[in-house]
């Protein structure tokens, strides 16, 4: 028997094989955390602590090299993409998002809302959180609440900020994703769903594999720095981080695991006031299907899950709390 097989039967994991970690793993240390993900359809658990991966494993069908669909996690990118206008100029968070959209003008709540509202899903623009209008419907949407009032979790806004970006850059909001963030980062995506429209969705569609995710994810940690390259402004990126008053635990396309958090809704598995003892150091990407960026930078942490969905009424129970604990109990 192998070290590896060696140090995975002492574990007593009951998963499906799984990559070698790297030398300087723990197997043993996260086998209850690499249980519970895989019992849940996991196909993909990392974790690292200041810069080292400590652990590794893709229950199939799974593996390094295969990009999931992220879901939800999608999202996320689009603070980041805002941080990086920001820095360029191109546009302000507390800017109101009808100097580019002028058929916003004439509205009486449109005109006020901002690119932070938008952004921190309190514009007052909802709609449903499953397919993505496109961009042309998204901007025609109406503004049920005044900016602010209500945290409202959808696809929609994210979507406005795609038309938001396209006009601001005058081409594919993905394009100016990937040469501002992803190509300096030397990550891709797999894949990257489209509308109707041809443009890129926002809210959803994105495919990484774990270890790309990561490394977006020590990006994020170390405040918008490649290596010695600063790509984006820190203090820009930093805003992606505070909280609205609508939703204490939700930032600018960022989840923050804080008290008084209201999730997207019911059986999102995303912890409320009882279970965030001990989070609140975290922020989150998360998608349906549990997949889940978390990054602590207090701790230097970063945590990769992946999972095959199954639809939301079919999909097991899972508690970022629970994982959590696994994992900072190890």
């Amino acid at each position: 028997m192998d070290r590896r097989s060696f140090l995975l039967a002492g574990a007593g994991l009951a998963l499906a094989p799984t990559i070698a970690a790297p030398a300087s793993a723990q197997p043993s240390r996260f086998a209850a955390a690499a249980r519970y993900s895989a019992e849940r359809l996991g196909v993909s658990l990392l974790v690292i602590e200041g810069g080292r991966t400590l652990f590794e494993d893709y229950p199939r069908p799974g593996g390094p090299a295969r990009g999931w669909e992220l879901a939800s996690g999608t999202k996320s990118f689009t603070g980041v993409m805002a941080a990086a206008a920001v820095q360029d100029r191109l546009l302000a968070w507390d800017e109101p998002a009808a100097e580019t959209l002028p058929e916003w003008r004439d509205d009486p709540r449109k005109r006020r809302i901002t690119i932070r509202d938008i952004l921190s899903l309190t514009s007052g623009v909802g709609g449903p959180i499953g397919r993505p209008p496109t961009y042309a419907e998204a901007i025609r949407a109406p503004a049920t609440y005044e900016p602010g009032q209500r945290f409202q979790y959808g696809a929609t806004p994210f979507q406005i900020f795609g038309e938001i970006m396209r006009r601001k850059t005058g081409g594919d909001p993905l394009a100016y994703l990937r040469r501002r963030v992803f190509d300096p980062l030397d990550i891709r995506p797999t894949h990257w769903r489209r509308g109707a429209d041809g443009m890129p969705h926002m809210p959803q569609g994105a495919g990484f594999t774990a270890r790309d995710w990561s490394v977006f994810g020590r990006f994020v940690i170390d405040g918008g720095r490649a290596g010695r390259r600063q790509l984006v402004d820190r203090e820009a990126l930093d805003a992606c981080f505070a909280p609205s008053q609508a939703n204490p635990g939700y930032g600018l396309s960022w989840w923050l695991l804080r008290p008084g958090l209201i999730p997207p809704g019911p059986g999102a598995g995303i912890p409320q006031d009882a279970d965030l003892r001990g989070f609140t150091d975290f922020v989150m990407a998360a998608g349906a299907g549990n997949q889940r960026l978390y990054l602590s930078r207090q701790r230097d942490l970063i945590i990769v899950r992946q999972g095959r969905f199954r639809g939301l009424r079919r999909a097991p129970r899972w508690s970022d709390a629970e994982f959590l604990r696994l994992i900072l109990d190890a």
